[in-house]
């Protein structure tokens, strides 16, 4: 996880006058009509992007549930909805992620997944990271027997931009404990969520 220390927070007008410069320097007038509520748009939107600055994942696994009957195979909750913002450009990357795990004794609601996949989301990124960053904090607060998190995202800095290629799905995993180390587990992984 990062450890930069955090920098101090422009203020609201600061934000706001930031935009302004930013419509002017793309060649338009901050004043017109129609771009007159552009800036404060723009900062409510940023706040709702990069709200995973605010949060912290490890609250969102921290209740879990050790009375499971003995239960020992594979959690996976697939075709999870992910979108965040290339730390390059500043544009979205969309796409889907499949996390799971294998417990060891306990268990977390399943929406915990989705919710720590979105505290990773919506912050500044890039995706080989973000898939990082979410199968670390879940073998790191579960201490599961595996953990296995694979993310499939098309990408705007590639398909609005530069290159424009539209198409293209970038995949990134990140495989932990059984899933990295066991072949039949990590295969079991990948048929369950549709790449085996």
């Amino acid at each position: 996880m990062d450890t930069a220390p955090p920098q101090e927070r422009p203020s609201e007008s600061e934000a706001l006058a930031a935009v302004r410069t930013l419509i002017r320097w793309a060649g338009d007038d901050p004043h017109r009509e129609g771009l007159l509520g552009t800036p404060e748009r723009v900062i409510r939107s940023y706040q709702e992007f990069y709200e995973g600055y605010s949060q912290d994942p490890i609250s969102y696994l921290s209740k879990t549930f050790e009375e499971v009957e003995g239960y020992d195979e594979m959690v996976i909750l697939r075709d999870i909805p992910v979108e965040s913002h290339c730390e390059h450009h500043m544009v979205p990357f969309v796409g889907i992620a499949h996390i799971g795990y294998l417990p060891d004794q306990r268990v977390v609601g399943i929406s915990k997944l989705a919710r720590v996949l979105d505290v990773f989301a919506k912050r500044l990124q890039i995706q080989e990271k973000l898939t990082r960053q979410v199968a670390d904090v879940i073998q790191e607060v579960l201490v599961p027997k595996g953990v296995g998190v694979v993310i499939e995202a098309t990408h705007q800095c590639m398909t609005s931009r530069g290159v424009r290629k539209t198409g293209v799905t970038m995949v990134t995993s990140c495989l932990l404990g059984a899933f990295r180390e066991a072949p039949s587990t990590r295969k079991e992984f990948l048929a369950m969520i549709g790449r085996g």
